[in-house]
């Protein structure tokens, strides 16, 4: 295993919980991680070494995905009744999983720059810096997203004054998922 493979390697699952977050669909999820991972290794040589990788394959990702999005625009988008299945059943534990799915739910309606934000701070953990640099925004505007996200979540789930991002953690733990490393504030020292 080279070097830049080995250095990939631990980055894949942040990959797909972003990628299966933003798809929703986790074969989507998984091919779009196959591309963003293919273009990385034959772009390589694009990438410094003193950079960060982690933001670098996340920008790979966020494009793949774009281009994808507008890619199926076109073609049109079809899902065969075998694929919603599973949304479909009823989990053993209903009220966590229902909590859960209506989050998903609610952040699937956000803006998808809303979305993205959401994702990538209250999923990934990252600080506004870092989403900054992978989306190609200023740091204001991450800041700016992120708040008018949240507050269309506590909206769309009738929250009130709640984080529905601290909600989603604690869903997660109940659930016996391992959340991102999360800190209260995302703001670089």
């Amino acid at each position: 295993m080279s070097d830049f493979a080995q250095l990939l390697e631990p980055e894949i699952p942040r990959l797909r919980r972003y990628a299966r977050a933003l798809t929703r669909d986790v074969t989507r999820a998984d091919d779009l991680v196959q591309s963003c991972l293919a273009r990385a290794i034959a772009k390589q040589h694009l990438w410094q070494p003193d950079t960060d990788l982690r933001a670098w394959l996340f920008t790979i990702l966020h494009n793949q995905h774009v281009n994808d999005v507008r890619r199926s625009v076109h073609e049109g988008v079809r899902v065969a009744i075998e694929e919603m299945a599973p949304v479909l059943i009823v989990q053993p534990n209903a009220l966590a999983a229902l909590q859960l799915r209506d989050l998903e739910a609610a952040i699937a309606k956000l803006p998808q720059e809303q979305r993205q934000v959401i994702l990538l701070v209250g999923l990934e953990g990252m600080r506004y810096e870092e989403v900054a640099l992978i989306l190609g925004i200023p740091v204001g505007t991450v800041r700016s997203r992120l708040s008018r996200g949240r507050e269309q979540l506590r909206r769309l789930m009738d929250m009130g004054d709640a984080d529905p991002l601290t909600v989603t953690i604690s869903i997660q733990q109940s659930e016996g998922l391992k959340p991102a490393a999360a800190s209260p504030h995302r703001r670089a020292a």
